[in-house]
């Protein structure tokens, strides 16, 4: 009925169980559930603009992980160990 991921999982649960609670008293309502977990993004500029933030964020990620690399090498030729 639902992903194994419990963002998406436990609404449709929470569907199941309520609208058979109302069926056991007798009841012709129902109740919908639904989930929105990630906000749409609707325009393009919008879009590019997530884009572009995302790849600085990488690519300042990316320039700082070798030096952290290299220091940690240069740690373990100081004390010997290996």
């Amino acid at each position: 009925m639902c992903s194994a991921e419990p963002v998406n999982c436990f609404p449709v649960l929470v569907n199941i169980l309520s609208n058979t609670l109302l069926r056991l008293f007798n009841s012709t309502a129902r109740i919908r559930v639904w989930s929105n977990p990630f906000r749409s993004i609707q325009s393009s500029e919008m879009k590019s603009d997530f884009f572009f933030i995302c790849l600085s964020y990488l690519l300042i990620l990316a320039a700082g992980l070798p030096p952290h690399f290299a220091v940690s090498s240069m740690e373990d030729y100081k004390v010997r160990s290996m």
